[in-house]
Protein backbone atom coordinates (compact mmCIF):
# COMPACT_ATOMS: atom_id res chain seq x y z
CA UNK A 1 0.00 0.00 0.00
CA UNK A 2 1.67 3.34 -0.49
CA UNK A 3 2.15 6.24 1.27
CA UNK A 4 2.94 8.90 -1.04
CA UNK A 5 1.73 12.07 0.12
CA UNK A 6 0.98 15.37 -1.43
CA UNK A 7 4.19 16.79 -1.00
CA UNK A 8 5.69 20.18 -2.31
CA UNK A 9 9.08 19.68 -2.19
CA UNK A 10 11.92 17.12 -1.75
CA UNK A 11 13.58 16.57 1.60
CA UNK A 12 17.66 16.97 2.19
CA UNK A 13 19.69 13.95 4.18
CA UNK A 14 22.69 14.59 5.16
CA UNK A 15 24.42 10.94 4.98
CA UNK A 16 27.72 11.34 6.70
CA UNK A 17 26.36 9.19 9.79
CA UNK A 18 25.57 6.60 7.91
CA UNK A 19 28.82 6.52 6.04
CA UNK A 20 30.73 6.81 9.55
CA UNK A 21 30.92 3.71 12.41
CA UNK A 22 28.49 4.85 14.76
CA UNK A 23 25.55 2.21 14.48
CA UNK A 24 22.84 5.11 16.11
CA UNK A 25 23.90 7.37 13.23
CA UNK A 26 23.42 5.08 10.79
CA UNK A 27 20.07 4.02 11.87
CA UNK A 28 19.07 7.89 12.93
CA UNK A 29 19.84 8.52 8.81
CA UNK A 30 18.38 5.10 7.58
CA UNK A 31 14.93 6.49 9.42
CA UNK A 32 15.14 9.61 7.12
CA UNK A 33 15.80 7.50 5.03
CA UNK A 34 12.78 5.59 5.18
CA UNK A 35 10.32 8.43 5.59
CA UNK A 36 11.33 10.23 2.22
CA UNK A 37 11.11 6.61 0.24
CA UNK A 38 7.53 5.88 1.83
CA UNK A 39 6.24 9.63 1.12
CA UNK A 40 7.76 11.33 -1.45
CA UNK A 41 10.10 8.51 -3.23
CA UNK A 42 12.56 10.92 -4.28
CA UNK A 43 15.03 12.99 -1.79
CA UNK A 44 18.85 15.38 -2.26
CA UNK A 45 21.80 13.63 -0.26
CA UNK A 46 24.79 15.63 1.28
CA UNK A 47 27.95 14.63 2.93
CA UNK A 48 28.23 11.72 0.36
CA UNK A 49 32.03 11.79 -0.03
CA UNK A 50 32.28 12.23 -3.78
CA UNK A 51 34.75 14.13 -4.58
CA UNK A 52 33.61 17.24 -6.44
CA UNK A 53 36.49 17.23 -8.94
CA UNK A 54 35.02 13.56 -9.89
CA UNK A 55 31.99 15.32 -11.10
CA UNK A 56 34.19 18.20 -12.52
CA UNK A 57 36.14 15.82 -14.98
CA UNK A 58 33.00 13.80 -16.15
CA UNK A 59 31.35 17.17 -17.14
CA UNK A 60 34.31 18.14 -19.12
CA UNK A 61 34.44 14.72 -21.40
CA UNK A 62 31.13 14.21 -21.60
CA UNK A 63 30.77 18.20 -23.13
CA UNK A 64 33.88 17.21 -25.15
CA UNK A 65 31.94 14.37 -26.56
CA UNK A 66 28.90 15.66 -27.30
CA UNK A 67 30.30 18.47 -29.12
CA UNK A 68 31.96 16.21 -31.85
CA UNK A 69 30.07 15.50 -34.92
CA UNK A 70 27.23 13.70 -35.33
CA UNK A 71 28.99 11.00 -37.40
CA UNK A 72 32.06 11.11 -35.27
CA UNK A 73 29.61 10.28 -32.18
CA UNK A 74 27.53 7.57 -34.35
CA UNK A 75 30.74 5.44 -34.53
CA UNK A 76 29.91 4.65 -30.96
CA UNK A 77 26.16 4.29 -31.69
CA UNK A 78 23.79 2.07 -28.86
CA UNK A 79 23.07 -0.01 -31.29
CA UNK A 80 26.07 -1.46 -32.80
CA UNK A 81 26.62 -3.07 -29.32
CA UNK A 82 25.13 -6.00 -28.20
CA UNK A 83 25.15 -5.28 -24.24
CA UNK A 84 23.16 -1.90 -24.56
CA UNK A 85 26.23 0.43 -24.47
CA UNK A 86 27.43 3.52 -26.48
CA UNK A 87 25.65 6.70 -28.26
CA UNK A 88 22.00 7.66 -28.08
CA UNK A 89 21.05 10.09 -30.60
CA UNK A 90 18.09 12.14 -30.23
CA UNK A 91 14.68 10.52 -31.16
CA UNK A 92 16.56 6.76 -30.28
CA UNK A 93 14.45 6.54 -26.98
CA UNK A 94 10.44 6.81 -26.67
CA UNK A 95 8.53 6.19 -23.61
CA UNK A 96 4.96 5.65 -23.16
CA UNK A 97 2.19 7.13 -25.27
CA UNK A 98 4.83 7.61 -27.94
CA UNK A 99 6.86 10.44 -26.42
CA UNK A 100 10.19 11.03 -28.06
CA UNK A 101 13.26 12.21 -26.03
CA UNK A 102 14.98 15.84 -27.00
CA UNK A 103 18.16 14.83 -25.88
CA UNK A 104 20.94 12.99 -26.79
CA UNK A 105 22.87 10.28 -24.34
CA UNK A 106 25.61 8.12 -23.63
CA UNK A 107 24.96 4.90 -21.72
CA UNK A 108 27.94 3.21 -19.61
CA UNK A 109 28.46 0.78 -17.29
CA UNK A 110 31.33 -1.54 -15.69
CA UNK A 111 33.92 -2.44 -18.25
CA UNK A 112 34.03 -6.07 -18.32
CA UNK A 113 36.33 -8.06 -20.85
CA UNK A 114 34.61 -9.40 -24.40
CA UNK A 115 34.78 -13.14 -22.91
CA UNK A 116 33.34 -12.36 -19.54
CA UNK A 117 30.09 -15.38 -19.34
CA UNK A 118 27.62 -13.08 -19.32
CA UNK A 119 27.87 -11.09 -21.60
CA UNK A 120 28.98 -14.04 -24.17
CA UNK A 121 25.09 -15.07 -22.70
CA UNK A 122 23.49 -11.64 -24.01
CA UNK A 123 22.73 -9.81 -20.73
CA UNK A 124 23.61 -6.27 -20.46
CA UNK A 125 27.07 -7.10 -19.10
CA UNK A 126 30.33 -6.69 -20.63
CA UNK A 127 32.86 -4.16 -22.48
CA UNK A 128 32.11 -0.84 -22.83
CA UNK A 129 31.94 1.16 -26.23
CA UNK A 130 34.32 3.63 -25.30
CA UNK A 131 34.94 6.84 -28.29
CA UNK A 132 38.43 7.46 -29.31
CA UNK A 133 38.34 10.21 -27.18
CA UNK A 134 41.19 11.34 -24.56
CA UNK A 135 40.85 11.07 -20.93
CA UNK A 136 36.66 9.96 -21.33
CA UNK A 137 37.08 6.52 -19.95
CA UNK A 138 39.23 7.33 -17.35
CA UNK A 139 36.77 9.86 -16.27
CA UNK A 140 33.54 7.94 -16.52
CA UNK A 141 34.87 4.97 -14.77
CA UNK A 142 36.50 6.75 -11.86
CA UNK A 143 33.08 9.02 -11.23
CA UNK A 144 31.06 5.62 -11.89
CA UNK A 145 33.03 3.60 -8.51
CA UNK A 146 32.68 6.59 -6.91
CA UNK A 147 29.08 6.65 -7.41
CA UNK A 148 29.08 2.87 -6.62
CA UNK A 149 30.49 3.36 -3.64
CA UNK A 150 27.70 5.92 -2.20
CA UNK A 151 25.10 3.62 -3.49
CA UNK A 152 26.27 0.44 -1.84
CA UNK A 153 26.31 2.72 1.43
CA UNK A 154 22.46 4.19 0.89
CA UNK A 155 21.41 0.29 -0.26
CA UNK A 156 23.02 -0.53 3.24
CA UNK A 157 20.90 2.74 4.69
CA UNK A 158 17.55 1.00 2.91
CA UNK A 159 17.86 -2.01 4.30
CA UNK A 160 18.02 -0.40 8.02
CA UNK A 161 15.49 1.17 7.15
CA UNK A 162 13.05 -1.69 6.19
CA UNK A 163 14.17 -3.22 9.73
CA UNK A 164 16.71 -6.04 7.66
CA UNK A 165 20.59 -6.12 9.11
CA UNK A 166 22.60 -3.22 7.11
CA UNK A 167 24.25 -6.55 4.81
CA UNK A 168 20.97 -7.91 4.06
CA UNK A 169 21.73 -6.68 0.01
CA UNK A 170 24.98 -6.91 -0.20
CA UNK A 171 25.04 -10.45 -1.16
CA UNK A 172 23.18 -9.32 -4.54
CA UNK A 173 25.44 -6.27 -5.71
CA UNK A 174 28.48 -8.34 -6.74
CA UNK A 175 28.15 -8.13 -10.63
CA UNK A 176 25.45 -5.80 -11.45
CA UNK A 177 24.54 -4.09 -14.52
CA UNK A 178 24.31 -0.59 -12.98
CA UNK A 179 24.25 2.49 -15.67
CA UNK A 180 25.62 5.65 -15.60
CA UNK A 181 24.07 7.62 -18.52
CA UNK A 182 25.54 11.09 -19.51
CA UNK A 183 22.61 12.94 -20.60
CA UNK A 184 22.82 16.54 -22.97
CA UNK A 185 19.37 18.38 -23.26
CA UNK A 186 20.75 20.98 -26.06
CA UNK A 187 19.88 24.74 -25.60
CA UNK A 188 16.85 25.54 -27.00
CA UNK A 189 15.40 29.43 -27.02
CA UNK A 190 12.35 28.47 -28.50
CA UNK A 191 11.43 25.96 -25.94
CA UNK A 192 7.95 25.85 -24.76
CA UNK A 193 6.20 24.04 -21.60
CA UNK A 194 7.06 20.77 -23.64
CA UNK A 195 8.47 17.78 -22.51
CA UNK A 196 12.00 16.82 -22.66
CA UNK A 197 12.45 13.14 -21.50
CA UNK A 198 8.28 11.30 -20.80
CA UNK A 199 7.14 10.09 -17.37
CA UNK A 200 8.29 7.01 -16.36
CA UNK A 201 10.02 5.21 -13.32
CA UNK A 202 13.54 3.75 -13.25
CA UNK A 203 13.91 0.15 -13.10
CA UNK A 204 16.33 -0.81 -10.87
CA UNK A 205 16.58 -0.16 -7.14
CA UNK A 206 17.35 3.86 -6.96
CA UNK A 207 19.05 6.39 -9.21
CA UNK A 208 21.81 8.70 -8.01
CA UNK A 209 21.47 11.94 -10.18
CA UNK A 210 23.80 14.99 -11.05
CA UNK A 211 21.98 17.64 -12.49
CA UNK A 212 23.55 21.28 -13.98
CA UNK A 213 20.40 23.04 -14.71
CA UNK A 214 16.83 22.77 -13.69
CA UNK A 215 13.98 20.47 -15.42
CA UNK A 216 13.51 17.79 -13.28
CA UNK A 217 9.65 17.10 -12.14
CA UNK A 218 8.31 14.62 -9.96
CA UNK A 219 4.37 13.56 -9.61
CA UNK A 220 2.60 14.29 -5.86
CA UNK A 221 -0.37 11.94 -4.47
CA UNK A 222 -2.60 14.78 -5.74
CA UNK A 223 -1.12 14.42 -9.75
CA UNK A 224 0.82 17.79 -9.48
CA UNK A 225 4.49 17.87 -10.82
CA UNK A 226 6.89 19.54 -8.03
CA UNK A 227 9.92 21.11 -9.36
CA UNK A 228 13.59 19.44 -8.03
CA UNK A 229 16.40 21.76 -8.87
CA UNK A 230 19.79 21.27 -8.31
CA UNK A 231 21.28 21.95 -5.21
CA UNK A 232 24.53 22.59 -4.31
CA UNK A 233 27.01 19.33 -3.22
CA UNK A 234 23.86 17.09 -3.87
CA UNK A 235 22.82 14.10 -5.73
CA UNK A 236 19.34 13.63 -6.05
CA UNK A 237 17.80 10.05 -5.39
CA UNK A 238 15.21 8.45 -6.51
CA UNK A 239 13.05 4.91 -5.32
CA UNK A 240 12.98 2.39 -8.39
CA UNK A 241 11.26 -0.61 -9.71
CA UNK A 242 13.09 -2.90 -7.34
CA UNK A 243 13.17 -1.00 -3.90
CA UNK A 244 8.92 -0.65 -4.50
CA UNK A 245 9.06 -4.44 -5.16
CA UNK A 246 10.85 -5.45 -2.34
CA UNK A 247 8.91 -3.45 0.06
CA UNK A 248 5.30 -4.34 -1.49
CA UNK A 249 4.64 -0.70 -2.29
CA UNK A 250 5.58 0.87 0.67
CA UNK A 251 8.89 2.71 -0.75
CA UNK A 252 7.15 4.51 -4.00
CA UNK A 253 9.20 4.87 -7.61
CA UNK A 254 7.54 7.90 -8.05
CA UNK A 255 6.63 8.58 -11.49
CA UNK A 256 9.33 11.86 -13.12
CA UNK A 257 9.81 13.51 -16.35
CA UNK A 258 11.73 16.05 -17.44
CA UNK A 259 10.90 19.28 -19.08
CA UNK A 260 12.20 21.21 -21.59
CA UNK A 261 13.93 24.30 -20.75
CA UNK A 262 15.66 26.90 -22.38
CA UNK A 263 19.27 26.69 -20.73
CA UNK A 264 21.71 23.45 -21.94
CA UNK A 265 21.34 20.60 -19.34
CA UNK A 266 23.60 18.10 -18.37
CA UNK A 267 22.44 15.62 -16.36
CA UNK A 268 24.25 12.25 -14.84
CA UNK A 269 22.14 9.33 -13.33
CA UNK A 270 23.73 6.32 -12.06
CA UNK A 271 20.68 3.53 -12.26
CA UNK A 272 21.97 1.22 -9.02
CA UNK A 273 21.24 -2.02 -9.94
CA UNK A 274 21.09 -5.82 -8.16
CA UNK A 275 22.64 -8.92 -9.85
CA UNK A 276 21.05 -10.19 -13.30
CA UNK A 277 20.03 -13.27 -11.55
CA UNK A 278 18.43 -11.74 -8.05
CA UNK A 279 14.69 -12.73 -7.43
CA UNK A 280 13.11 -9.91 -6.45
CA UNK A 281 9.74 -10.36 -4.58
CA UNK A 282 7.90 -8.61 -1.20
CA UNK A 283 9.70 -9.55 1.33
CA UNK A 284 7.41 -11.43 4.14
CA UNK A 285 7.52 -8.10 6.57
CA UNK A 286 5.63 -6.75 3.75
CA UNK A 287 2.83 -9.21 3.04
CA UNK A 288 -0.46 -9.27 4.84
CA UNK A 289 -3.06 -11.82 4.89
CA UNK A 290 -5.50 -11.02 2.54
CA UNK A 291 -3.39 -8.09 1.08
CA UNK A 292 -2.78 -8.03 -2.78
CA UNK A 293 1.33 -9.12 -3.09
CA UNK A 294 2.82 -7.93 -6.26
CA UNK A 295 4.60 -11.25 -8.29
CA UNK A 296 8.01 -11.87 -8.39
CA UNK A 297 10.57 -10.39 -11.01
CA UNK A 298 14.09 -11.32 -11.99
CA UNK A 299 15.90 -7.88 -11.87
CA UNK A 300 18.55 -8.22 -15.11
CA UNK A 301 15.12 -9.65 -16.89
CA UNK A 302 12.86 -6.58 -16.15
CA UNK A 303 16.00 -4.46 -16.86
CA UNK A 304 16.01 -5.86 -20.43
CA UNK A 305 12.66 -5.66 -20.97
CA UNK A 306 11.83 -2.24 -20.12
CA UNK A 307 15.21 -1.35 -22.06
CA UNK A 308 13.63 -2.93 -25.00
CA UNK A 309 10.22 -1.85 -25.11
CA UNK A 310 11.64 1.85 -24.92
CA UNK A 311 14.47 2.06 -27.24
CA UNK A 312 13.75 2.01 -31.31
CA UNK A 313 16.54 -0.12 -32.10
CA UNK A 314 15.62 -2.93 -29.46
CA UNK A 315 11.80 -2.59 -30.45
CA UNK A 316 13.24 -3.33 -33.89
CA UNK A 317 15.08 -6.09 -33.22
CA UNK A 318 11.74 -7.32 -31.43
CA UNK A 319 9.54 -6.59 -34.23
CA UNK A 320 12.07 -9.13 -36.41
CA UNK A 321 12.56 -11.76 -34.01
CA UNK A 322 15.77 -11.29 -32.74
CA UNK A 323 14.96 -10.50 -29.50
CA UNK A 324 12.02 -12.24 -27.78
CA UNK A 325 11.35 -10.29 -24.29
CA UNK A 326 11.86 -12.59 -20.73
CA UNK A 327 8.50 -14.65 -19.94
CA UNK A 328 6.21 -12.42 -17.51
CA UNK A 329 7.85 -8.88 -18.85
CA UNK A 330 5.95 -6.34 -17.60
CA UNK A 331 4.90 -3.51 -19.78
CA UNK A 332 6.60 0.26 -18.95
CA UNK A 333 4.85 2.25 -16.73
CA UNK A 334 3.61 -0.62 -14.42
CA UNK A 335 5.43 1.15 -11.81
CA UNK A 336 4.30 4.50 -10.19
CA UNK A 337 1.39 6.68 -10.96
CA UNK A 338 -0.59 7.61 -13.89
CA UNK A 339 0.52 10.84 -15.58
CA UNK A 340 -1.84 13.40 -15.58
CA UNK A 341 -3.14 15.09 -18.83
CA UNK A 342 -2.45 18.51 -19.44
CA UNK A 343 -1.56 19.44 -15.97
CA UNK A 344 1.33 21.89 -15.95
CA UNK A 345 3.90 21.83 -13.55
CA UNK A 346 3.91 23.31 -9.68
Amino acid sequence: MSHLTDFTEVPVIDVAGLLGDDPREQLRVAQDLGKAAREVGFLYVTGTGVAPALFDDLLQVTQAFFALPEDEKMRSYIGLSSNHRGYVPIGEEVFTGGTVDLKEAFDLSRDLPADDPDYLAGRMLGPNQWPDLPGFAAACTAYYEAVMTLGRALLRGFALAIGELPDAFDGYVTKPPTQLRLIHYPHDPTARDAVGIGAHTDYECFTILKPTAPGLEVLNAAGTWIDVPPLQDAFVINVGDLLEMWTNGQFVATTHRVRRVTEERWSFPLFFNVDHDTLVEPLPQFVEPGEPTRPALVAGDHLFAQTAQSFTYLKQRLASGDLVLPEGSLALSTFGQEAPQGKGSA
